[in-house]
């Protein structure tokens, strides 16, 4: 069974940084694609950043060079390294758990909300 929990959210001036943090239960790592996404108000919840296949990494093209996702196994946590935050980055942030086999099988932390101030 999985559990997600994030943490590192915060309210941050554009142009700082933010370390998002996403603790997962079990030993889950090498089933499951880990990875982020982002809901603003109003907003349909889009990909951030995730892990594929083999290790690879998917980031959305209004993040790239700027945000970047890491893991530690060990740990059983998936990190977002958010640099040059801009107001537009501003949305409640989700940790997200895709099982590598079974279709369907996702999991959502409760979400932990940033807000880049201008």
């Amino acid at each position: 069974q999985a559990q997600l929990v994030e943490s590192g959210g915060g309210l941050v001036q554009a142009g700082g940084s933010l370390r998002l943090s996403c603790a997962a239960s079990g030993s889950i790592f090498g089933r499951y694609n880990m990875g982020w996404y982002r809901q603003a108000p109003g907003k349909q919840r889009e990909l951030v950043a995730r892990f594929i296949s083999g290790g690879s990494t998917n980031y959305a093209d209004s993040v790239k060079g700027r945000f970047s996702i890491s893991r530690d196994n060990a740990k059983n946590t998936v990190y977002l390294q958010m640099n040059s935050l801009k107001p537009e980055d501003t949305a409640v942030y989700y940790c997200n758990a895709a099982h590598r086999v079974v279709a369907g099988n996702n999991y959502w932390g409760q979400g932990t909300q940033v807000t880049v101030s201008s």
